[in-house]
């Protein structure tokens, strides 16, 4: 698809490998380039010299933070800054922001992380809560878009935005106009949202995507047996693109006529194959085989 660039993220592989190892594995499996962000002190113009050595481009980065806090407002925002001044050096217009929270004890005394994939109504944030969420997450949006970055907000199971009415509820108190999407298909599926429809609902709003793919039987079997999110990874609860429920062939039909252009993600947080260039490169063969 024109206009369309295919980063690969670097979460399939473990630690323990170099970033220079991993670089070279995404070049060598095709892809246009990866997610870049303030790391190690590294400058944007040191992380650009890295990037082109192995003929990559930088690709949206990713910021997670607490938004339901407002006594965390003045570091998130500071915070904020930095991710965009960093991204608007490297020529990157997007920015991932999402919500942290595996940690978020909810009213019944667990975790959001305990709850993934199972996550109740009631295990959600207070209206206080979704009140700061909604206003600190619009200020951030300004903040970066005065440096000619677009705030996209990313779905993440386990985080306290997991369900689609989740995410409706956020898209409803947040400025269409300051804060767009940059959604997670895997995700989404995983929380029981049905991608298509949401991509149809906010085509308007996406402005750069994480592609992931995910097991259904695995999803329903630790929906029904209560795992927690470890538990659903060590169960292999992510595939490959194209080996699990995702309809990424109709995914892009919809996003070619909303007129869509930019950085799609690909994705495999933990692999079942035998390493990550063999996950990453069955992905990336799976896209060029739909003319991604």
């Amino acid at each position: 698809m024109n206009g369309i660039f295919v980063g690969c993220g670097q979460i399939t592989w473990n630690s323990t490998y170099p970033e220079e190892q991993i670089l070279q594995d995404i070049a060598q499996a095709g892809y246009d380039g990866a997610p870049a962000g303030p790391k190690n002190g590294r400058t944007a113009e040191q992380t650009m010299e890295l990037y082109t050595k192995h003929g990559l481009r930088p690709a949206p980065g990713y910021f997670s933070a607490e938004f339901w806090r407002e006594d965390q407002r003045e570091t998130i925002l500071s915070a904020a800054e930095q991710q965009a001044r960093f991204a608007q050096a490297l020529g990157c217009t997007e920015l991932y922001v999402a919500a942290s929270g595996f940690d978020y004890v909810t009213p019944s005394g667990k975790t959001r992380s305990e709850l993934a994939g199972h996550v109740r109504a009631e295990d959600g944030m207070t209206d206080a809560e979704w009140e700061c969420f909604g206003s600190t997450l619009n200020v951030v949006a300004a903040l970066t878009r005065e440096y000619d970055v677009r705030s996209c907000f990313h779905n993440h199971v386990g985080t306290v935005i997991e369900t689609r009415k989740e995410v409706d509820r956020l898209l409803s108190v947040t400025d269409p106009d300051l804060l767009f999407l940059g959604p997670d298909t895997g995700h989404l599926a995983w929380a029981g949202a049905d991608v298509l429809e949401f991509a149809r609902t906010y085509a308007s709003r996406i402005r750069t995507m994480h592609l992931k793919d995910v097991h259904d039987s695995v999803v329903a079997r630790g929906r029904d047996e209560g795992w927690d999110y470890r538990t659903f990874n060590r169960n292999g609860v992510f595939a490959e693109l194209g080996e699990g429920s995702v309809d990424f062939p109709s995914l892009f039909g919809v996003l070619a006529k909303a007129g869509f252009s930019g950085w799609v993600i690909a994705e495999t947080d933990v692999t079942q194959k035998a390493t990550a260039l063999e996950s990453v490169t069955v992905s990336r063969r799976y896209l060029q085989s739909i003319g991604v």
